[in-house]
């Protein structure tokens, strides 16, 4: 049976599981069935792992992939009746410090966060290595080769040998959740954090496993011992918990190097005389691809040795510098980063990414590693071939006759009202963006730069005073998520109040974590296990930072928010003015269906449609449809959501309103 058989992957990332529920079960997560055989989703078994394992304590940061541990992990809690606190928190740093304040404290914790969020905890992560813990403490990274929704691929390997921590490396959803109880074991023993690398092709794949009918692990009582030279060492101190960070990392390796579980020979080695042609060390979701080619060619793949890899760092040398002594070439499958293939000394006789025999970039997916191993064997091992795939003609097939789409937001998306608003009153205007679904206004051409968490306000500030210093007068506008505002945007706000800049900030509030499965903000008292938190209204945190012109307005009703736009820019402008913000609320259709119905009409085009295209270029609904041959633009009725914006939209007036009622965008 093919190595990976059992596993599905879950491309829709945000599908019906991970959508919202107001009851008392954590949103995120379906209500599991008595103790059987279940299948689950790779996040899913890393939230039961947690469970089995003892996890008193984990925090995350919603972020696809990871975005379902938390919600999992808090539906096997309550489905195994447990004491464990788990949240939502801000953003990946409080989450870090919150996990590992609980391991400080002898209890078992763990963050989860996707692979740009361990940037925003690199700085406790960093300093954590030294202090290390008392409890087990574990960190899911979970990386997005592709990347399908990141702003990098970053490998989070490459970050165990920057913070000097082991990492474990999971290859389907089974072995992750094995892979958590490993950890803590290694964790409590060496007294030091441990990263769980999962990827996106873990986190999503689904696969069947046993689990428990009941569990009933240890629960540790809260026991903080004061030791002020290693909970408050002066850098000094540091270097000395350095230098025992670094026995502990040996004494790791020489732990891996015994390994049998997670590094092991998947094919043996051949004992006849003189070396093998052509060997194979893989990790991840690689190895599975690569076992499923095994069975799928074993005539062409007879005799090639494969050292499976599952603990990247510290990297058992030992093991894998007698398996290349073994082999007259070696082929490393690993993704994102060649980080095994830095960690060999002698690389003579290995091919991996670093010789360009393995893509730099991008996914390993089937199809890339049968290509790989195929021109390996055509270089290596040349009397072994394997037929070449014809790349990209199951795609086209699955396209063929079909309309290509874009990403694009969702009929009726508040956003997309926000942004037509701003591009009316400001028109003029250099318009920053952040990580959200608001990222797409880039489709309305009104999102000029994207950076990361936060930079909506920064980079604003910084086009603002870089223009200012040349005496220019280019109006900015910044604009931000509600939850990345709260994630990040307070200390940009404070900074741009603080120093005196003069542009305008427009917060997209559609009261919900949208993006990645529709968690609740701060501005809602709903707590991710069923529980009321003390909510913080977005208006109170702005006004915080300093500002004093604050305004809340609905995008749909667009005459009077095009009207408050106005407003808020000629006051940046103003003498007597300063910063402003907008506050543009109105529900996500996805997740308030009943509110955002309220008063819906249909829409239609008429005759006077030229077919200018503004809608296409400039609007970007999906439910504006246009091909070849059409004399004018038509409007899906199965896509659109009638919220009137297209009528506004238009400016030959050729979109109207059909049937009764009234309209939302007065």
């Amino acid at each position: 049976m093919p190595h990976s058989a059992g596993l599905q992957y879950d491309d829709e990332k945000q599908g019906h599981r991970t959508r919202a529920s107001r009851s008392a079960e954590p949103p995120g997560v379906l209500p599991l069935a008595p103790a059987k055989k279940e299948i689950l989703l790779g996040n899913e078994a890393l939230g039961l792992g947690l469970a089995e394992s003892g996890c008193q304590c984990l925090a995350s940061y919603p972020g696809t992939p990871s975005s379902e541990i938390l919600p999992a992990f808090g539906a096997f809690v309550n489905r195994y009746k447990l004491r464990a606190h788990y949240e939502w928190s801000i953003n990946e740093k409080v989450a870090f410090e919150v996990a590992l304040a609980a391991a400080m404290a002898g209890k078992k914790a763990a963050v989860a966060m996707k692979q740009v969020g361990l940037n925003v905890a690199a700085d406790p992560a960093m300093s954590s290595a030294y202090q290390g813990v008392e409890g087990g403490f574990i960190i899911i990274a979970t990386d997005d080769p592709g990347p399908h929704s990141s702003q990098t691929e970053q490998d989070s390997r490459l970050f165990g040998l920057l913070a000097l921590l082991p990492v474990y490396d999971p290859g389907s959803p089974a072995e992750a959740r094995a892979m958590v109880a490993a950890a803590y074991k290694l964790s409590e023993r060496q007294k030091l954090p441990v990263i769980i690398r999962p990827t996106t092709r873990v986190c999503h794949a689904r696969q069947a496993m046993q689990l428990p009918r009941e569990l009933a692990p240890e629960q540790r009582t809260a026991r903080f011992r004061k030791d002020p030279d290693r909970w408050a060492a002066t850098p000094r101190t540091r270097f000395f918990l350095h230098q025992k960070l670094n026995h502990k990392l040996e004494s790791i390796r020489k732990g891996f190097e015994r390994e049998k579980r997670f590094n092991r020979n998947d094919t043996p080695i051949p004992t006849s005389a003189g070396r093998i042609p052509l060997g194979i060390i893989s990790s991840g979701v690689a190895h599975g691809h690569l076992m499923d080619l095994l069975a799928s060619e074993p005539a062409a793949l007879k005799g090639v040795p494969v050292l499976k890899i599952g603990t990247p760092h510290p990297l058992p040398m030992k093991r894998v510098a007698e398996f290349i002594g073994c082999c007259r070439n070696v082929l490393v499958l690993e993704e994102s980063m060649p980080v095994i293939e830095y960690q060999i000394a002698d690389r003579r006789n290995v091919h991996g990414r670093l010789d360009a025999a393995v893509p730099n970039a991008g996914e390993l997916s089937p199809e890339v590693v049968h290509d790989v191993v195929a021109r390996a064997l055509d270089r290596f091992h040349p009397r072994r071939t394997m037929p070449r795939l014809q790349h990209g003609a199951a795609e086209r097939k699955l396209v063929q006759g079909r309309p290509l789409r874009h990403p694009s937001l969702c009929p009726g998306c508040p956003h997309r009202a926000t942004f037509l608003a701003i591009r009316k009153a400001v028109p003029r205007a250099l318009i920053t963006s952040d990580i959200g679904c608001y990222t797409l206004g880039k489709n309305q051409r009104a999102v000029h730069t994207v950076l990361d968490m936060g930079a909506g306000i920064t980079l604003a500030d910084g086009l603002h005073k870089a223009h200012r210093q040349d005496g220019l007068k280019r109006p900015v506008v910044g604009t931000i998520g509600d939850s990345t505002f709260y994630h990040s945007g307070p200390a940009a706000l404070l900074n741009a109040q603080y120093s005196g800049s003069r542009f305008l900030v427009v917060i997209l509030d559609n009261m919900i974590t949208a993006m990645t499965g529709m968690q609740p903000t701060p501005a809602s008292s709903r707590l991710v296990d069923g529980g009321e938190g003390n909510a913080i209204p977005l208006e109170k945190v702005v006004r915080g930072c300093g500002v004093s012109y604050v305004r809340v307005a609905n995008p749909f009703k667009t005459k009077q928010f095009i009207t408050k736009l106005k407003e808020a820019q000629a006051y940046v402008e103003s003498p007597t003015g300063g910063m402003a913000v907008v506050i543009s609320r109105y529900p996500c259709l996805i997740h308030e269906k009943a509110v955002t119905k309220t008063g819906r009409r249909p829409v239609a085009v008429s005759a006077d449609c030229d077919l200018c295209l503004f809608c296409q270029d400039n609007f970007d609904c999906p439910a504006m449809t246009y091909t070849e041959g059409d004399t004018q633009v038509r409007v899906d009725p199965k896509l659109c959501a009638s919220c009137g914006l297209c009528v506004e939209m238009c400016p030959r007036s050729a979109v109207s309103f059909t049937g009764r009622g009234k309209a939302k965008n007065g």
